[in-house]
């Protein structure tokens, strides 16, 4: 997972809202050099519960909408589709031990979903995990995981952090926390933001690779930056716009996100998996799917 600013995907609506009414200053004054202001706890209060509110018309509206990506079978396809192009496989199940360093910057990359070393995102499964299972054979690496936190060092890692990954990876416990957290991270988030959105399951499927690639962020390089961006140059569905041109624009984005960091970048997982679907009218995500990516031919039939 890629990783630019803010991780948003387990804060609380109504978290957020009550800090929007904090003071700026870090020690509880407002920025500046007037006095400090701070929310009256009737506004406080009001803040709470409009935020609520407004959440509850979200999950019902979410409720209210088709399975789409989270239908079981549907959710299938987009690991596999997921998988080959994190791993050049259709088998996403074998990769529960996979472990390299891709050499982008964010030391190791592993799992599922590409959990890396250098984006938190892997410090936080194992974290969680050994507060379930203290005694797995990954506890031992939580200091040094801390320590590369943010960077691409394997300091405390090596030799031994790659052949303890595979060893856990072995076991129903550890592949059961991979999928937990890919789903409380990444999947539930994208397909929820996406269903309020408006859009289909294969707009579903454009959010949560993104979500994937890109990091619940609000940074400009993050999903949500993203599409906030996207959101600018077309409106979404549940704005009233049409399905197909906003999700040709969320690509543009994202193609031009990638390519503005490393201007030779594969973007074929953008160019010849989803633009292909989305040309093709395959809004529902239905099979047969045929795509490229990275010059690796797969068929779903």
């Amino acid at each position: 997972m890629k990783r630019s600013a803010l991780l948003l995907a387990a804060v609380p609506v109504v978290a957020t809202a009550v800090y929007m009414l904090m003071p700026a200053g870090s020690d509880g004054a407002a920025a500046g050099d007037g006095p400090s202001v701070s929310a009256s706890p009737n506004a406080r209060e009001q803040t709470e519960e409009r935020a609520e509110s407004e959440a509850a018309e979200d999950d019902a509206l979410v409720a209210s909408r088709p399975p789409g990506l989270a239908d079981p079978a549907k959710k299938e396809l987009a690991q596999q589709i997921l998988a080959s192009a994190e791993n050049a496989t259709l088998r996403w199940r074998e990769t529960y031990g996979s472990i390299e360093d891709a050499g982008d910057g964010d030391g190791y990359t592993a799992g599922i979903v590409g959990f890396t070393t250098g984006t938190h995102d892997l410090l936080t499964l194992v974290e969680r995990y050994t507060r379930k299972h203290p005694e797995n054979g990954l506890a031992g690496y939580l200091p040094a995981l801390r320590e590369v936190d943010g960077t691409d060092s394997h300091e405390g890692l090596d030799p031994g952090f790659p052949a303890a990954w595979q060893a856990e990876a072995r076991t129903p416990e550890f592949r059961a926390a991979q999928e937990a957290e890919r789903d409380r991270v990444y999947f539930d988030p994208a397909v929820r933001v996406a269903k309020l959105d408006g859009l289909g399951a294969f707009g579903q499927f454009v959010y949560y690779d993104a979500m994937v690639r890109r990091g619940p962020d609000t940074g400009p390089d993050g999903f949500y930056g993203l599409r906030e961006q996207a959101v600018r140059k077309a409106r979404t569905p549940g704005q009233g716009g049409g399905e197909k041109e906003f999700l040709e624009a969320f690509l543009d984005v994202r193609r031009a996100a990638v390519l503005a960091k490393k201007p030779d970048a594969d973007t074929s997982r953008i160019d010849t998996v989803q633009r292909r679907f989305l040309r093709e009218g395959n809004l529902e995500l239905a099979t047969p799917l045929t795509w490229q990516v990275h010059g690796e031919a797969f068929r779903i039939p």
